[in-house]
């Protein structure tokens, strides 16, 4: 595998990992709705990611005017995604919600580059997000100890999950689409995230108040917004320059494995042989993914100029 690519997927790994936190993190504010959690977390994360991008916004601004429709799909996608995957996980069940939105990320991600960009899927992708959906799905079963109060909070949740794992392959693919046609990393990821964060605020302004009722919970929200949703979308657009959105989705399937390591270590809750299995299948997964050759051809360029930082994996 070639060095950029490493390089890409270790990105994307060690963001699988910060992201990995944010169950735990939101046990720790109990009196804090999903709509509060997801709001702050990702809508202040991604001001900051505006507000560091700032040069790179205003040398890409004819670029990004030019694709402006794209860059409100992106934003758009990333204001419901927080919204969407924190309602999921407390309707639903955090095994649950966190594993019905990751593992059908990679689905819709596939699905976007195959019918859009008509780029052929390596089979190693096909092979390792078929995998990852297994091993996920035995992680999840394995950890239905808690379920949601009813059937109909279930069915919610999973279809609040689905929504979840569509508007984060969107962003996604956005993103990575706009670094194709040339637009810089910090621009790409500056306009989708800033913006997504500006839509954001209301539903912060309207439910954020728990977040400052006590030390604790407002320790939780910076925590959340600056590390694994500020440092983690670094990351995400550094590996996004180096490899296929679809890689990237597929690779944060390691973030429920990651949950549910934490949970053990640190909360004390067991898991059953079929959960242990399962991170062991999305594991190799990973290994999957760092070593198969990237076999897609690239998407041929609009404007028929060579594509910047554009390869497959």
């Amino acid at each position: 595998m070639t060095e950029p690519r490493l390089v890409g997927v270790v990105a994307i790994l060690v963001t699988s990992v910060l992201w990995g936190t944010t169950g735990t993190a939101a046990t720790l504010a109990p009196t804090v709705g999903p709509l509060a959690i997801g709001s702050a977390a990702l809508g202040i994360g991604g001001l900051l990611q505006a507000a560091i991008a700032l040069p790179c916004l205003h040398a890409a601004r004819a670029a990004l005017r030019a694709r402006l429709g794209m860059v409100i799909l992106g934003a758009v996608s990333v204001a419901i995604y927080p919204l969407a995957f924190y309602t999921s996980m407390h309707l639903a069940g955090v095994a649950v919600g966190s594993v019905v939105s990751l593992a059908s990320a990679p689905l819709a991600s596939g699905l976007l580059e195959r019918v859009i960009d008509r780029r052929t899927l390596s089979r190693w992708w096909m092979l390792a997000a078929g995998s990852g959906v297994i091993g996920s799905v035995m992680l999840c079963v394995a950890k239905l100890d808690g379920p949601a109060a009813s059937a109909a909070g279930t069915v919610s949740g999973i279809l609040l999950g689905l929504l979840a794992g569509a508007t984060y392959a969107l962003y996604s693919w956005v993103a990575r689409r706009l670094m194709e046609d040339g637009v810089s990393r910090g621009a790409s990821m500056g306009a989708v995230f800033g913006l997504g964060g500006l839509l954001l605020l209301p539903v912060l302004v309207i439910t954020g108040a728990p977040l400052i009722a006590s030390s604790q919970a407002f320790a939780v929200a910076a925590y959340m917004a600056l590390v694994p949703m500020f440092l983690g979308y670094v990351l995400f657009g550094i590996g996004l320059t180096r490899v296929s959105a679809s890689t990237a989705t597929t690779i944060t399937i390691a973030e429920p494995a990651v949950a549910t390591l934490l949970a053990v270590i640190i909360v004390g809750e067991r898991l059953t042989v079929l959960g242990w299995a399962g991170l062991g299948v999305i594991g190799l997964v990973l290994v999957l993914l760092a070593l198969a050759p990237a076999t897609a051809p690239p998407r041929k360029p609009r404007s028929g100029l060579p594509l910047r930082g554009s390869m497959t994996g």
